[in-house]
């Protein structure tokens, strides 16, 4: 992918350059994620510096574990203030303690279900031991 000239890059060689399918960009594309792409002739799809851009940060939060539904809300903020990255900043910030105190409440209950496990197994292991004695 040549993003360094500035080149417009058409649908096919950024899907291959970011390792996902053409049918995931143009997904984003029709729930609103990407914002409006140029088109070329015969309709074919063409995304710019800023479109990449945007697409990577997409793609970036959904890696996180951020629900498109909340990188939706991102996308139609930044839309309305003329793709101005500093008016997300609080939503993003709101959306990330969020997406972390669900994580830190996975943990605890991934703790908790490590400890019945091992107290389960104890338990097995020393009935079988208890079994093998008599």
């Amino acid at each position: 992918m040549n993003t360094k000239e500035n080149k417009p890059v058409q649908i096919g060689e950024l899907a291959k350059s970011l390792k996902i399918t053409t049918r995931t960009i143009r997904y984003y594309e029709e729930i609103g994620l990407m914002g409006k792409t140029e088109r070329l002739g015969g309709g074919t799809r063409s995304y710019n510096k800023d479109d990449i851009l945007r697409l990577k940060f997409i793609l970036k939060l959904k890696n996180l574990g951020i629900s498109l539904k909340e990188i939706e809300k991102l996308s139609d903020i930044f839309d309305i203030n003329s793709r101005n990255f500093n008016t997300i900043t609080p939503k993003l910030i709101e959306i990330l303690d969020s997406h972390i105190s669900r994580v830190d409440e996975k943990m605890a209950d991934f703790s908790s279900l490590r400890k019945d496990i091992v107290a389960y197994r104890i338990r097995i292991t020393d009935y079988l031991a208890n079994q093998a004695k008599n």
